[in-house]
């Protein structure tokens, strides 16, 4: 796993997601091995966290890496393939009974699109935050992040790939205006 630069600032960007990282691994783990309501509470957390998750990236992280990282563009639309495939195959499960044969086979694939997506954006995009960014840019980023996950949907919104998808989504434009604003005042991009 990348770090920052001999930091474990949780305000850091890197660091913040990387521990999101271990969370949605465990949580995953939680749901292949219980069973009945605490399955389905921990699917549910699972939901919430990659919705939430996923949109902060979408908002802040992937435009920050699209204009600084070499090959930004390429890197962010992987990740936001990867990204739009999980978010449909979560819609599906949402709906499933968790202790069905169908979901465990539809959640198994799941976890190792998941995966292997943490492992992408951590090799091909947080790994060079460091190189194009120093440790206040780092801290910024993250507490736009934060943001943005304060005032994310809690469920996968297909479709919703883009800091503009996701504002359309909006159930209430106020609210989507006070998480742009709240970003842009964190992050003091116009």
């Amino acid at each position: 796993m990348p770090q920052t630069k001999g930091t474990k600032d949780p305000n850091d960007v890197v660091q913040l997601l990387l521990q999101q990282h271990v969370r949605i691994r465990t949580l995953f783990e939680e749901v292949a091995t219980t069973k009945g309501e605490e399955r389905k509470e921990r699917f549910h957390e699972l939901v919430r966290l990659l919705a939430v998750h996923e949109t902060a990236e979408e908002e802040v992280v992937h435009p920050f890496a699209r204009k600084n990282i070499q090959g930004g563009e390429h890197v962010v639309k992987d990740r936001i393939d990867e990204e739009e495939k999980a978010k449909r195959a979560l819609s599906a499960l949402d709906d499933m009974d968790p202790d069905s044969p169908e979901f465990l086979d539809r959640f198994a694939a799941l976890r190792q699109d998941v995966l292997a997506h943490a492992d992408a954006e951590e090799r091909h995009e947080f790994a060079h935050f460091n190189e194009v960014a120093d440790r206040s840019k780092l801290e910024r980023l993250g507490r736009a992040v934060k943001a943005a996950e304060a005032l994310a949907p809690t469920r996968p919104h297909p479709g919703t790939d883009s800091a503009a998808k996701n504002i359309a989504a909006g159930p209430v434009a106020a609210v989507v205006d006070r998480t742009r604003d709240a970003i842009r005042k964190v992050t003091g991009t116009t």
